[in-house]
């Protein structure tokens, strides 16, 4: 835990450190493709702006953009080091090159790593006459960690409420009177291994990691307008080879998970099931993919061409309600897994149930009135905030989690590392824990 807490407060450090030297690149590294956004902030200090999703409109603006095909990544775990590396390489040299300018700090994100969320509570009593910074650290060393397991380490510890004597609901209780200081902390961990990969591989590009974060969380605070992150949405980030969901409510992730399937396993089926090469299925799947068969659908012919350089035997025809009905199974079942995970969160307990579709598989035409139909909800398709300098070709929904870690980047929520948590609350939570065993085993 110790060890976490001290790196994510250097990677903290790193990235005011960038932020002084005016850039800093944002890696988004997906299944599909590796996204690389530049951005250069004007000097102001975000942290004393307000947090909100409009908040990362001003002091930052995009002045280099790249993307690059993914390779060996999978599932939005690293599987090829080297591979992956070269793509990171292409992605960051060619941002470089557009932006004129040499960035070595980059503020990564990843779908992958198998997310667990907790809720976390904890209250101390208040030392002075106000609220303030040592007594913010306290209550939140206080909440009670759970034992989440061997091999995992926490992603995000966020503050979600601040609860002071009786009045619940406060974002922010510093410098406010009061006697007992509670609160709830929503807590992300992912696979240690995952995390290691990435950072690992970031390292052997020459590149520092000023930051890491989850792409479902990401893809939420870009996608969201400020309302639905204040009332409550769901946020599904389908990707090429996960699907992220996210929860938020007062503008706090409270619930993140993610699917091991996206839209690379529709083109999969389609390659498979048509018997053409998984190139072709995509532009298959680009060109023609749908959900809703129509009678029109049967008369409407695809030419599948193929790669032997026979044309005669290349030339077959498909009718696009075939392709609809392979791509129709795959989609019902990633939205399956979806609702299953929303579900296990509690979501129709929230006062608003929004669901915005996001990611670059939600381009699928009728995949929002499926989604609707099969999540019982109001479900809409978003598109990334709309960000200084960002060229057009990445405005689309493929590039929310990048949009999302750019505004991350400027106006990060307080996480339980950057307040100075008590040395002493350490060591005294461990011999608290070793007397309890040694009370039960002896």
């Amino acid at each position: 835990m110790i060890e976490l807490y001290e790196s994510q407060r250097a990677m903290r450090n790193m990235r005011k450190a960038a932020m002084q030297r005016g850039v800093v690149a944002i890696l988004d590294v997906g299944s599909s493709k590796i996204a690389c956004l530049v951005l250069r902030f004007d000097g102001t200090d975000p942290s004393e702006e307000g947090i909100g999703s409009l908040a990362g409109q001003s002091g930052f603006r995009v002045i280099g953009a790249a993307t690059t095909r993914s390779r060996g990544v999978r599932f939005g775990e690293i599987h090829s080091m080297s591979e992956t590396e070269r793509a990171i390489r292409t992605a960051v040299q060619a941002a470089q090159k557009m932006a004129g300018i040499r960035v070595d700090h980059v503020i990564a994100c990843f779908s992958g790593a198998g997310p667990r969320s907790y809720g976390l509570a904890g209250n101390v009593e208040v030392q002075g006459v106000t609220v303030d910074e040592q007594d913010v650290a306290r209550v939140l060393s206080a909440c009670d960690v759970p034992d989440y397991g061997h091999g995992r380490e926490v992603l995000h510890a966020q503050p979600v409420n601040f609860a002071l004597d009786h009045r619940s609901g406060l974002i922010d209780p510093r410098g406010q009177i009061g006697n007992e200081l509670s609160c709830d902390m929503h807590m992300l961990t992912v696979d240690a291994q995952s995390i290691q990969n990435l950072a690992h591989c970031v390292k052997r590009c020459d590149l520092e990691l000023a930051g890491l974060a989850s792409s479902a969380y990401a893809s939420g605070i870009a996608a969201l307008v400020e309302d639905e992150q204040e009332l409550g949405a769901a946020c599904i980030d389908m990707g090429g080879g996960a699907t992220g969901v996210s929860i938020f409510i007062k503008k706090h992730m409270i619930f993140a998970d993610s699917v091991r399937m996206g839209g690379d396993h529709v083109t999969q089926d389609i390659s498979m099931g048509l018997q053409v090469p998984t190139a072709t299925a995509e532009r298959i799947k680009t060109f023609y993919g749908g959900v809703h068969a129509t009678g029109m659908d049967d008369r409407e012919m695809i030419e599948t061409g193929g790669e032997t350089g026979d044309w005669e035997h290349d030339r077959r025809t498909v009718s696009r309600a075939e392709l609809i009905g392979i791509m129709r199974p795959r989609v019902e079942e990633i939205l399956e897994e979806v609702k299953a995970r929303l579900d296990a969160a509690g979501f129709e307990h929230l006062p608003s149930q929004k669901i915005v579709l996001t990611g670059a598989a939600s381009q699928i035409p009728g995949l929002d009135g499926l989604a609707s139909k099969m999540l019982g909800q109001q479900v809409r398709l978003g598109r990334p905030l709309r960000v200084h300098g960002l060229p057009q070709a990445a405005t689309g929904p493929g590039f929310a989690s990048a949009v999302g870690l750019c505004l991350f980047a400027a106006h990060p929520q307080d996480e339980w590392w950057d307040f100075e948590v008590p040395v002493d609350r350490y060591p005294a939570r461990s011999l608290k824990r070793a007397v309890q065993w040694f009370r039960e085993n002896w």
